[in-house]
């Protein structure tokens, strides 16, 4: 079996480690791993296959003889190091945002537009956690009929901020029980017994950066470049796993059992609906594993063409590391 060097830029961070644990999960053929990371990393070790291999500092030329990157990786990273990236001749998977909208950059998730991989020019970008779960769950809705409109609301677990975010609700919630305070650091409010409806900053209108990836991300993925999206992003006391209320809007009405059946079949989903039994998607059921839950599927009361559903995810795998190794998958292929 052909083999592959792949290397991790931010392979300290959240992401990062995920995705060095899933390429082993999944048994990608990784002949040498790279792990990339900044200088005050240099030195530290990750482990891989049985053993520990040693991090290496990110710099233009620390991509020589690599075939794939993944890249884990704040915007400024990504943009820094993709044309060294792209000129040793490795193809970038990017999760960070920096490419998205790039109309000569794929946008992927593999459930959905697999095609679109054969078209990127050196970089793939992998799109916004939410995004990918809203997508996979309601990609085979758009099969019985085109999606118009949708509007969602996100509630996004802590861990989407990165390793801080679970220390930090888990500081709050023992500061609170001891009765002592606690100053936010990570979040711009307590986060411990409370939501904060703003993720990203101001974008357009009122709406937030995290609220305008949902619009655009989703036309450029479904090839929907008319949908509209209103979208309400809010951060949760959860630890792991994002959850995604959402309300498609149609051309013909589209029924509730149309939509469990295309559901139950679609690739990445699994239908969990019964709501007499008290079976739906929940954050704890969705988490450290790959497929996203959809359920509580309902007529919108409000449009006679309309659907409602509700699907979780682990954002951390689906939502990052896990599709930007399906991504790397279909290059392999």
């Amino acid at each position: 079996m052909k083999t592959y060097t792949v290397a991790v830029l931010g392979a300290t961070g959240a992401v990062g480690q995920e995705m060095i644990k899933i390429l082993q999960e999944r048994n990608f053929p990784v002949g040498k791993l790279v792990p990339l990371a900044s200088a005050r990393s240099v030195g530290k070790t990750v482990h891989f296959q049985g053993r520990d291999v040693a991090i290496e500092e990110a710099t233009d030329t620390a991509f020589a003889g690599v075939d794939i990157v993944l890249g884990a990786a704040e915007n400024d990273i990504a943009k820094r190091f993709a044309p060294a990236i792209v000129k040793s001749g490795a193809v970038f998977v990017d999760n960070s945002s920096a490419f998205r909208l790039d109309p000569k950059v794929p946008l992927i998730v593999p459930e959905v537009n697999p095609e679109d991989v054969k078209s990127h020019q050196g970089i793939i970008s992998n799109p916004n956690c939410s995004t990918i779960i809203t997508v996979t769950a309601v990609n085979a809705l758009n099969a019985i009929s085109p999606i118009r409109t949708m509007t969602a609301s996100t509630y996004q677990a802590v861990s989407g901020a990165g390793a801080g975010g679970p220390i930090e609700l888990m500081a709050e919630v023992e500061a609170l029980r001891e009765g002592k305070t606690y100053e936010p650091k990570v979040f711009s409010h307590q986060i411990a017994y409370n939501l904060i409806p703003q993720i990203g900053g101001e974008q357009f209108e009122g709406y937030t950066s995290e609220e305008m990836k949902m619009q655009n991300e989703g036309r450029k993925i479904m090839h929907l470049p008319a949908l509209k999206v209103t979208c309400t992003c809010v951060r949760v006391p959860v630890v792991r796993s994002h959850s995604i209320s959402v309300s498609c809007h149609f051309d013909v009405p589209v029924t509730v059992e149309q939509v469990r059946q295309a559901i139950a079949k679609a690739p990445g989903c699994k239908l969990v609906d019964d709501l007499q039994n008290k079976q739906y998607p929940m954050p704890l059921d969705t988490s450290d594993q790959d497929i996203v839950f959809v359920g509580r599927i309902r007529p919108d009361l409000t449009d006679d063409k309309g659907i409602c559903l509700w699907c979780c995810g682990d954002q951390i795998r689906k939502g990052a590391a896990t599709n930007a190794i399906q991504i790397a998958e279909l290059l392999i292929r």
